[in-house]
């Protein structure tokens, strides 16, 4: 008896060591400002007629000078996941979820179909999200190519 309620409070400490973790990590990435909740979806096939809601990872994405880093949320990894460089995105798209995808992304998330230096990818954020995403890269000094759809 006192060895199952010494397990059982290992195991109740441990899960709640993992979530202030999890905490933890999220509040250092965003202490330095300028982040959203961002799904994503990489490498996606150009001739997807119907998308199923696979593939949708989600994240919060910062702003980082010329630079979006994305980072996964149910990871203890500090770095990103993924790192979007301004010049180097081309916005193609805009939608709304369909289908299954619904169930995959938070409620209000708009989706940007976008191509990456030859990988095409596609990013669901909030309206507001987006209108500062579309900002930022418009915004690019004088003299960067910037494909705005």
């Amino acid at each position: 008896m006192v060895l199952a309620l010494l397990v059982s409070g290992i195991v109740v400490l441990l899960v709640l060591v993992g979530l202030f973790v999890f905490g933890l990590r999220r509040r250092l990435i965003q202490r330095s400002g300028g982040t959203f909740d961002c799904s994503l979806r990489w490498n996606v096939p150009e001739d997807d007629p119907e998308p199923a809601g696979k593939g949708w990872v989600y994240g919060v994405a910062r702003y980082n000078g010329d630079r979006i880093e994305w980072f996964r949320v149910f990871s203890y990894a500090y770095r990103p996941r993924r790192t979007l460089d301004r010049d180097s995105i081309e916005v193609l798209q805009r939608r709304t979820p369909q289908g299954e995808e619904e169930l995959a992304l938070l409620s209000d998330a708009i989706i940007l179909a976008c191509l990456h230096r030859g990988t095409r990818l596609e990013l669901a954020m909030s309206e507001d999200a987006l209108t500062g995403f579309l900002a930022w890269l418009e915004a690019a000094p004088p003299g960067q190519r910037v494909n705005v759809a």
